[in-house]
């Protein structure tokens, strides 16, 4: 069973699911990635979704973005949308279009290009049930801890 699976809208998101795979091998979970567009291959979609066995999906999509909104009217499984900026709207309308699901089609959405966190809440959604990941999450916090004590202390000697 694979733990995340990734779908971009097109191939030209994958700077944005390299952020996510980075996140998501730090963490040692299983993932896939596939490119399907919701408007141009949606039979594949429905196949991916229906066949697949993912806990968590990530939808990577730009300008109109539905492609995480038809990913979640598919399955019960939380969706995470990521908005990806590059349009004349540097990526407003595809936030806007994954942020304003209809009643009943949750998608849970990070920022524009925000595929860190994306990994990272699909990651938070599996410790749920995952105690190992649970104690590599409060590793991942300490870490970030750190960085922002030794920022500090370089600030105080100037």
């Amino acid at each position: 069973m694979t733990d995340v699976r990734v779908i971009m809208g097109s191939a030209s998101d994958v700077e944005i699911a390299k952020k996510v795979t980075a996140i998501l091998k730090k963490f040692e979970v299983s993932y896939e990635v596939s490119v399907i567009s919701a408007h141009r291959a949606l039979e594949l979609l429905q196949d991916t979704i229906h066949k697949d066995d993912a806990k968590v999906y990530i939808g990577i999509a730009g300008m109109a973005a539905h492609l995480a909104g038809v990913m979640a009217g598919m399955t019960i499984k939380p969706v995470i949308g990521i908005p990806v900026g590059g349009s004349n709207t540097s990526g407003l309308d595809a936030l806007l279009s994954m942020v304003q699901m209809p009643k009943g089609v949750p998608v849970a959405t990070v920022a524009i290009n925000g595929g860190d966190n994306a990994a990272l809440l699909a990651i938070q959604i599996l410790a749920l049930s995952d105690e190992a990941l649970v104690g590599k999450l409060q590793a991942y916090k300490k870490e970030m801890l750190d960085k922002v004590r030794e920022d500090n202390d370089k600030l105080e000697e100037i």
